[in-house]
């Protein structure tokens, strides 16, 4: 993140409620179910009085399809980002997901051990620089500017914890993130500052 003049605004959304197309973990996939649309909808309206400049998205078809609808009622175009995606499921690939077989992995992500690794997929530390490659760029691009990023609830909940100055890495151990809910983000010369989390306000 270069010098900043004027703080950028960033909103981080995940995307709206899904479905997919089989009950196996897989990278791809997943649409929009009608609430998820309806939540995507809602998501612009709350944003509406931000002067919201763009919105950038993950790849993934249920974060790009929350983004489209969003930016639809803002007014403004889409960015799409290969480094807002989810964590890799790795070797998880084509299971049921039962037991979880990313709790432990992630556990020691929120505990500070960011060199864990998803077997078969990325380290912690390797989802945040993506992560927060991406973030960076957006607040270089959107000086003093409103921006809204739709990504994941595991990536983001990773994330924004280890980049805000102001959250603990466990702060999304009890406060995972609904469909559609936000964090808000401004970036200065400092880095990032979380200002709410899921509506809740921060210091």
């Amino acid at each position: 993140m270069t010098d900043l003049q004027c703080a950028a605004r960033v909103f981080v959304a995940r995307h709206g409620e899904a479905s997919y197309e089989s009950e196996l973990l897989s990278d791809s996939g997943g649409w929009l179910t009608r609430r998820g649309r309806e939540q995507s909808r809602d998501l612009a309206a709350r944003l509406g009085g931000e002067r919201v400049a763009a919105v950038w998205s993950s790849p993934m078809s249920r974060a790009v399809q929350t983004a489209e609808i969003a930016a639809a009622g803002l007014g403004v175009d889409v960015v799409v980002r290969e480094g807002l995606r989810e964590f890799g499921v790795g070797h998880a690939a084509g299971t049921t997901g039962d037991p979880d077989p990313f709790a432990e992995t992630f556990a020691a992500w929120l505990g500070g051990d960011l060199s864990a690794r998803i077997p078969g997929a990325e380290t912690g530390l390797e989802v945040l620089a993506r992560y927060g490659a991406v973030l960076d760029e957006v607040a270089d691009a959107h000086r003093g500017e409103a921006v809204l990023v739709v990504s994941h609830g595991g990536a983001t909940c990773l994330a924004l914890p280890v980049l805000a100055r102001n959250l603990a890495p466990e702060h999304a151990l009890d406060l995972p993130l609904g469909n559609c809910e936000l964090v808000a983000l401004e970036a200065d010369a400092d880095g990032w500052v979380a200002r709410s989390w899921a509506g809740r306000t921060l210091d």
